[in-house]
């Protein structure tokens, strides 16, 4: 009897020792989303502007455009409106590095007034309208009270509607090409209550090409083909319309041109600058 019990003794601590040995202990890391380590984008630097002095820049000229993020084209840009592990917008981006105080926001597009972290936290956090909350006391009497909902932190990234871009398109006759550089961004929102759109804050955009070639977007056509944003803005791959151009008024193109008359206009300004280039290499 005392040898049976032994023995089932010996086989209880020989399964539980062999439980312990097989039991997997979960350390973060382990368990990646994708079959592969993705270094490209993490490892990621930007390519720098070549050195342009300002006896080189023969023709200048400063243009302002605006990506609509309802255009098909531009929908990666948007997307996605939740925050997801895999993939993070264009608008999360800026504001995840802004809040971390590595990217200054500005009210103005000329750069001149930063605003600091409580402000963007005020755009980013919208709290809405109280709600009134009714409970019973011990003795049956119902009390109303006033109860402030959940304040919405995301309500940026969907209402978001067309990125600003403030440009300036220069001929550089040292290396006799026709180039732009981005100097801003502005973000905009629409409120579908007053139907307006919203200026919210600016960029200065070479100060975000550092970051902005950290993230990738998503890619349509492969997923194993991912580009940064920093691609996407350096390769021109999105479809705008010209809003504005340097002018002695300081007028955008809605002031005094609408509807199609306003997309003339904008075909104007792209064909007066390809026409500059293009008559330079004429013979």
């Amino acid at each position: 009897m005392e040898k049976q019990l032994k023995r089932i003794l010996l086989l209880a601590a020989l399964f539980f020792a062999v439980g312990i040995s097989d039991a997997q202990v979960f350390t973060p890391g382990d368990y990646r989303d994708g079959i592969y380590e993705k270094e490209n984008s993490v490892n990621r630097k930007f390519i720098p502007y070549t050195y342009l002095r300002e006896g080189d820049v023969q023709w200048s000229k400063r243009v302002w455009r605006e990506i609509d993020m309802r255009e098909k084209i531009n929908q990666p840009l948007y997307y996605p409106l939740d925050y997801v592990s895999s993939r993070i917008s264009f608008l999360q981006v800026l504001v995840q590095h802004i809040m971390e105080g590595e990217i200054i926001a500005f009210n103005d597009e000329e750069f001149i007034s930063p605003l600091n972290l409580a402000d963007i936290k005020t755009k980013i956090r919208k709290q809405g309208d109280s709600v009134e909350s009714s409970q019973f006391l011990p003795d049956g009497t119902e009390v109303f009270t006033k109860v402030l909902p959940p304040a919405d932190s995301l309500w940026m990234f969907r209402d978001f509607r067309s990125v600003t871009l403030k440009e300036e398109w220069f001929f550089d006759k040292q290396k006799s090409v026709m180039e732009v550089r981005v100097l801003g961004m502005g973000i905009n929102t629409w409120d579908s209550e007053k139907e307006l759109l919203f200026p919210q804050f600016w960029v200065y955009f070479p100060a975000c090409r550092p970051y902005l070639a950290m993230h990738e977007i998503f890619n349509t056509k492969n997923d194993a083909e991912r580009r940064t944003y920093e691609d996407i803005f350096w390769k021109r791959q999105f479809n705008s319309n010209i809003i504005k151009e340097s002018n002695v008024y300081d007028r955008g193109v809605n002031m005094y041109a609408k509807g199609i008359d306003a997309l003339l206009e904008n075909d104007r300004v792209k064909k007066e600058i390809f026409q500059y280039e293009h008559d330079f290499w004429h013979f």
